[in-house]
């Protein structure tokens, strides 16, 4: 996967020493929404060299580690260890995860028995129930009608429209930018309004595997994220 950008904008309390909000676009939403479509065993993956809290990477290495030979007919460790992710087109920005924005179904490949029809498999290796040959006869998967019409907003990919700003709280709650809402958020959050500061940042892939991992933990997601890092370049510019 090419390496991939986002910017954000960050506003920062620096008296309180947190983000109160980014001002986002809609590839950093679109992110956000593909996170919740990630198998567990891609998030164990990408977070077991993050110091991952929990016994389902023990879960993880013990499927790892068992023999194919204890294994179902059919069955393949690696869909479950390395599943492939489907999105709706917004940028992924996580390591080595492969992913697809359509999905492959797959049928029985005989034509001899009419119960065959009625068996369809995202896994090209299944065995059919019906026949038990090898399910690896590829359908052809047609969009609905919304998605085929190029006129209309949904030709963008993703999973948001990019005709507005959006609003991504700390805690990592999205909305539609607006001058009313943010100004009662501010009145509400801040003490100090020449306290606040703007910063502009870029998630890459690093930035992702991190966020992930705060947003399983921590309440402060960008806070956790993005501060120190800004803190950390501060430093090393007063040297």
């Amino acid at each position: 996967m090419a390496a991939t950008k986002v910017s954000l904008k960050l506003l920062i309390d620096k008296m309180e020493h947190r983000v109160i909000f980014a001002e986002a676009g809609k590839e950093f939403v679109d992110f956000l929404i593909s996170i919740l479509g990630l198998p567990v065993g891609t998030v164990i993956r990408l977070l077991r060299s993050q110091g991952m809290v929990g016994c389902l990477q023990n879960l993880y290495e013990s499927i790892e580690n068992l023999s194919d030979s204890y294994l179902q007919p059919g069955q393949n460790k690696s869909t479950l260890l390395m599943p492939i992710v489907h999105i709706n087109g917004g940028p992924l920005l996580l390591p080595n995860v492969e992913s697809s924005t359509s999905w492959n179904l797959y049928s029985c490949s005989t034509t001899k028995n009419e119960n065959c029809n009625s068996y369809v498999s995202a896994d090209s290796n299944a065995i059919c129930p019906s026949c038990k040959l090898c399910m690896n006869q590829k359908l052809n998967f047609v969009k609905p009608p919304e998605a085929n019409n190029h006129g209309s907003s949904s030709s963008e990919g993703g999973y948001v429209k990019g005709v507005v700003t959006y609003m991504v709280m700390d805690d990592l709650k999205v909305r539609p930018m607006s001058i009313i809402s943010g100004i009662t958020l501010l009145n509400k959050l801040v003490k100090e309004i020449g306290a606040l500061e703007e910063k502009v940042v870029h998630l890459g892939m690093d930035e992702g595997v991190k966020l992930l991992k705060a947003s399983l933990l921590s309440n402060s997601v960008l806070t956790d994220v993005f501060l120190p890092k800004l803190e950390k370049k501060l430093a090393a510019s007063r040297r």
